[in-house]
């Protein structure tokens, strides 16, 4: 389930990085939409790095690094 909300957060960020994207291309100087696609993105990658490390914490993601 953790996995699953994990894939969840990383493409909603990649569909926020998109939108930024467009309207950067699209809208004129004084839209604010691009502000708001950049602050939704870092709340995003800001939730996504939490359930990570809570991931790791309870025990749900393990590392099978061999370093």
């Amino acid at each position: 389930m953790l996995k699953a909300a994990i894939v969840l957060m990383l493409i909603a960020t990649v569909v926020s990085l998109f939108s930024g994207l467009f309207f950067l291309v699209r809208d004129d100087s004084s839209s604010k939409r691009l502000l708001t696609a950049l602050m939704v993105r870092v709340g995003l990658a800001t939730v996504t790095v939490g359930l990570i490390a809570w991931g790791f914490y309870s025990g749900q993601l393990v590392s099978h690094a061999p370093w």
